[in-house]
């Protein structure tokens, strides 16, 4: 599972704002941001772990709530997300995989379709943090938990993106 996971080639309206000519509005948004932040959350202890000191990624969860309760802009949300891309870039194993889904968490200010990046790469965290024989079942018990967490009203909408863009996604989203 070496290929990163990939934004779909064609966007999806209802993951663009109103604003760009899509059906997103602000409130949801922010909700995305926040569930993909949950996402990452759960699993920078895998990062900290293998690399004490770095604060890139966790201050990338942060500027993700931050730029969903409106207190930086998107461009300082991008800014940050690069941060934690190459704080990913240094790291190996579970700490890198766990540093991408903090980048592609506050990605979702630029981005509302990032969502799935910070789900997916939780997962793919989770699945190297466990032994081969466990790999499976850490990976599908992390899709249950983030969807347990999705809040209701963008629940379908980040459940038909996940069917959507699955395969693309290494089908990490069979829980």
């Amino acid at each position: 599972m070496a290929n990163p996971i990939l934004i779909a080639s064609k966007r999806d309206p209802r993951l663009i704002t109103v604003r760009r000519g899509g059906t997103l509005v602000d409130a949801d948004h922010r909700r995305l941001a926040l569930w993909a932040a949950v996402c990452a959350e759960r699993v920078l202890p895998l990062f900290e772990q293998a690399r004490p000191g770095d604060d890139r990624p966790r201050r990338a969860i942060e500027q993700a709530r931050a730029w969903a309760r409106g207190e930086i802009t998107m461009m300082q949300a991008r800014t940050a997300a690069i941060a934690a891309h190459a704080a990913a870039r240094a790291a190996d194993g579970a700490a890198r995989e766990a540093a991408r889904a903090a980048g592609h968490a506050v990605a979702v200010a630029h981005m509302a379709d990032h969502e799935l990046g910070g789900a997916a790469y939780a997962i793919r965290a989770v699945r190297a943090a466990a032994t081969e024989e466990k790999r499976d079942a850490a990976g599908r018990r992390e899709c249950r938990w983030q969807r347990a967490r999705l809040p209701a009203p963008i629940r379908a909408l980040v459940l038909d993106d996940q069917k959507l863009r699955n395969k693309k996604c290494g089908s990490l989203f069979e829980a």
